[in-house]
């Protein structure tokens, strides 16, 4: 072989060699890529999951909230509460010395002055009260046989009245007291034997005399300006149900269902919500539905993009981040002054802009696929950013339809599944939930529903 054919072969297989060097880069660029996606873990964060399902404990404590410069703990000018002694109270014992603790003389015919006064707070023994109503009758002179007539409600020969029957389901709806510690409550501590079959019949007798008030609830959700929606799942005698919420500031309406799609609300709201503004999660099933507007959440957005920025590190999740905190600062301007946005003012022009440029910036799906399609998703949904910004009562968050679905978990946690009372549990869950928006005395008016 000559010089220049030796020169040949190792120039073709160096070139072969480079050609392989460069297939295994990109080969490993692919791998890292891979194993960098896999090493951020989707939790509450980052993602619709709920704090219980985080399996990274420090991973817990994350907000989407920047620092405070604040310390902990209650701020200066901030007032505290204490409990205020009763200007009238039920007993009062005089406490006076009958002789001296130093010479031993006595104390007998000297006028004594009030130094100083305390007070202790006592729970009195709870003695359940038996009303018996006796009727009488008698023969009028027309011949007509006369009786008078037992209270409106009073059907057995005994029964629980009414207030009973308003403890009952508070401790269990409310403060989620399942139905053998509820027994022993009653008896311990309200000294009334009580049987957990009772228990239930007094629970079902709840829910049907609220049906009137849950009735009114859900058509105060029907003529609403504004209503959150969520739904979370519920295990009901072993199978998956969803238990589903629609609230504003004055109402909450819950209804349990086997299903979590579509037909579920449309059951419900067979024309749709046409004058209501919907908020949600950007769940399919509350953005199919009809209604005058909707408001997408923006924590679970914040969440969303947290974990863009982790996996695929694209500076538009960054900007569109940056782009909903400037939109919840305008939020917050808004109702400092109690007055919602024009259309045509320029801080809202301002960032409306911004968003028709984020979401026409091109993004190259084979180097940040889902970045790509979050930003598919919002260009779908582009009208349903910013509508709290031009609506005072409309929140830029569905925090709280969480809260009122979180209420279901709290209490499959404690009680277990539901056998056959979800209905039951939505019915009261949703009037008291209700009573407590309106800030009314919740066992008073839970007893007056249950009086009649």
């Amino acid at each position: 072989m000559t010089k220049d054919e030796k020169i040949a072969s190792l120039e073709a297989s160096n070139a072969e060699l480079l050609q392989r060097v460069t297939i295994l880069e990109e080969k490993v660029m692919q791998l890292l890529q891979i194993i960098e996606k896999q090493a951020v873990k989707k939790d509450s964060s980052n993602s619709h999951n709920s704090p219980s399902q985080d399996k990274s404990k420090p991973q817990r404590n994350r907000s989407l909230r920047p620092k405070s410069k604040r310390k902990p703990g209650g701020q200066s000018g901030h007032k505290g509460h204490t409990l205020k002694m009763s200007q009238n109270p039920d007993k009062i014992e005089v406490l006076q010395s009958h002789y001296c603790t130093s010479c031993g003389s006595s104390l007998k015919g000297l006028s004594q002055r009030l130094i100083s006064k305390r007070q202790e707070v006592i729970l009195p023994p709870i003695i359940p009260k038996v009303i018996e109503y006796r009727q009488f009758a008698c023969h009028c002179g027309c011949g007509h046989y006369q009786k008078a007539d037992y209270p409106t409600g009073l059907n057995a020969p005994i029964q629980f009245g009414s207030k009973i029957v308003a403890l009952v389901n508070y401790f269990n709806v409310f403060q989620y007291i399942p139905y053998q510690r509820l027994k022993l409550l009653f008896k311990d501590i309200f000294n009334l034997p009580i049987s957990e079959g009772s228990i239930e019949n007094l629970l079902k007798k709840g829910a049907i005399k609220s049906e009137p008030v849950y009735q009114a609830i859900f058509e105060n959700i029907k003529n609403a300006k504004y209503a959150g929606s969520d739904e979370t799942g519920a295990k009901v005698n072993g199978e998956k149900y969803w238990i589903w919420v629609w609230q504003n500031v004055q109402n909450t309406f819950l209804k349990a269902s086997s299903s979590r799609g579509f037909d579920t609300v449309e059951q419900l709201f067979p024309k749709g919500l046409p004058d209501t503004i919907i908020g949600s999660d950007r769940w399919a099933a509350q953005l199919k539905v009809t209604s005058h507007a909707k408001q997408l959440c923006y924590p679970h957005l914040l969440r969303d993009l947290n974990y863009l920025v982790e996996v695929e590190k694209t500076d538009w999740a960054q900007d569109f981040k940056s782009l909903l905190k400037e939109a919840l600062s305008l939020k917050q301007i808004s109702l400092e002054n109690a007055k919602a946005f024009s259309p045509n003012d320029y801080q809202v022009q301002d960032i409306e802009d911004k968003l028709n440029k984020l979401l026409a910036f091109p993004i190259i799906k084979e180097q940040s696929p889902l970045t790509r399609t979050f930003q598919n998703q919002l260009t779908k949904n582009r009208n349903h950013l910013f509508t709290c910004l031009y609506h005072l009562d409309v929140p830029p968050d569905n925090n709280a339809s969480e809260r009122a679905v979180r209420n279901v978990k709290v209490k499959q946690k404690i009680s277990g599944q539901f056998k056959s009372g979800q209905d039951t549990f939505c019915i009261m869950r949703s009037v008291i939930d209700t009573l407590r928006k309106r800030e009314l005395d919740v066992l008073d008016k839970l007893n007056i529903i249950m009086a009649f």
